[in-house]
């Protein structure tokens, strides 16, 4: 298995998930091809129960995220009164006061501010790994690379074929995951060797487009080499077709290539390439209808809430136009799952007693306190305290302020010019202080 690896993601952090997620869909492969007896050997198929399985999988994680979101909802309201309680308080005791009850808040929904995030890191890498598998097939599945092998090896024993594949990657401007491309692949090419030089050669052949194929079936790049061209070309219309299409052409390319080389069958060609990436707007719009929505109130937050829902189905009906088939049929297949998903979940979170999930979150926490032996009365008496502290300290600089305005009213009188009220008030104080002292 290691040196079907060669061409795989090579990150630091995709590249183990992926090369883990790539397993298991050659297990899946392979299992179908050996239940059947070789007679069913879908890449689509793999793609369609490893996302199920993925799904399933993150399945307790979407309940608890869709269990934050709801019991955040319910929180707004107390939520809100503490921000109101401190508003415009910014002394450390105030602070300090706030922070708390809003630990205690969270504790008592049994919730953290953080709980969407962690849950979000660790759905994200999983599904962008599995992109990276279903993006470069060969790399992962072993028995895709095999049917390439005999081909490779007819390839690699004709002269000249690094420049022939040149050629071929020029003509049909292909772009492989292993980072080959028209300008670099001669030097990739001339400085690769052994598996390494062959796993370049399958990458080029797996993204060749169909119109590559069929000039490869017509012997234009190279000669002596039909019968290894016409066995790996039946090899992937066996594993690499869904509904006719080659799930590695993009569906704008099988529009345009179909209109000029297949007139009579263009219109049952464009029907089945538009089909990919409407219904991969279809179900990403279900799915978001499907999603709770936040009612916070927040005015800007929902507007902007709205524009997401809108701009992201829109965004994957343009992208399924230009990325392949196979990457298409994922997405309608995972927001198919997720949909479904989201159903039942919406129905479990909407019998969910919400009283029941905060009594026990409650008791958790006093468990918890109780372990770090924190007593339900120290915590009360630590909230008066702090109260007081509070209040002392209004009390404190509302008597520094009383001060300092008198004793500017003081001098203002000591300072009196002669013949004004203050000086006239100043003469009325020293006689009545005279007349007291006889």
């Amino acid at each position: 298995m290691s040196d079907i690896l060669l061409t795989a993601y090579p990150g630091s952090i995709l590249g183990p998930i992926a090369k883990l997620l790539g397993m298991l869909m050659d297990w899946i492969y392979s299992g179908i091809s050996n239940i059947t007896g070789g007679r069913v050997e879908s890449v689509v198929l793999s793609i369609v129960i490893i996302t199920i399985i993925i799904y399933m999988c993150l399945l307790p994680l979407t309940i608890k995220q869709q269990k934050f979101s709801k019991l955040s909802q319910k929180m707004q309201p107390e939520m809100q009164a503490i921000q109101a309680k401190y508003k415009n308080k910014k002394d450390q005791a105030s602070m300090m006061a706030m922070q708390e009850e809003t630990q205690l808040l969270y504790q008592k929904y049994g919730i953290s501010p953080m709980g969407s995030c962690v849950q979000m890191l660790i759905q994200m890498p999983i599904l962008f790994a599995l992109y990276r598998v279903f993006y470069n097939i060969p790399a992962y599945l072993s028995g895709v690379k095999g049917s390439f092998t005999g081909l490779v090896d007819s390839i690699q024993q004709t002269s000249g074929y690094q420049d022939t594949l040149v050629s071929l990657m020029e003509k049909y401007n292909v772009v492989t995951s292993s980072g080959l491309n028209a300008s670099n692949v001669a030097s990739k090419l001339a400085d690769a060797s052994g598996d390494t030089l062959s796993n370049y050669i399958i990458d080029i052949l797996y993204k060749l487009p169909s119109k590559g194929w069929d000039a490869l079936l017509d012997g234009k790049f190279f000669d002596g080499i039909q019968s290894a061209v016409e066995k790996t070309h039946d090899a992937l219309l066996h594993f690499n077709y869904f509904l006719g299409l080659n799930i590695s052409d993009t569906p704008w390319y099988i529009i345009k290539s179909n209109f000029t080389d297949k007139p009579d069958k263009w219109l049952l060609f464009v029907i089945l390439a538009l089909l990919i990436p409407v219904l991969s707007y279809l179900t990403q719009m279900i799915n978001i209808k499907l999603m709770p929505q936040a009612t916070n109130g927040n005015d800007q937050m929902a507007s902007q809430m709205k524009m997401m829902n809108l701009m992201m189905p829109l965004m994957s009906l343009f992208f399924c136009f230009t990325v392949p088939v196979g990457l298409g049929i994922y997405w309608i297949c995972s927001a198919l799952v997720r949909g479904i998903q989201q159903f039942f979940v919406n129905r479990h979170i909407e019998n969910l007693d919400l009283e029941a999930v905060m009594a026990k979150n409650e008791e958790k926490a006093k468990n918890k306190r109780k372990k770090m032996g924190l007593s339900e009365d120290y915590i009360k008496k630590a909230a008066q305290i702090k109260t007081k502290s509070i209040d002392s300290k209004a009390n404190v600089s509302a008597s520094a302020d009383t001060e300092e305005k008198l004793a500017k009213a003081a001098e203002y009188k000591a300072n009196a010019k002669a013949g004004s009220l203050a000086s006239k008030a100043n003469m009325v104080k020293e006689f009545n202080e005279r007349n007291s002292r006889k």
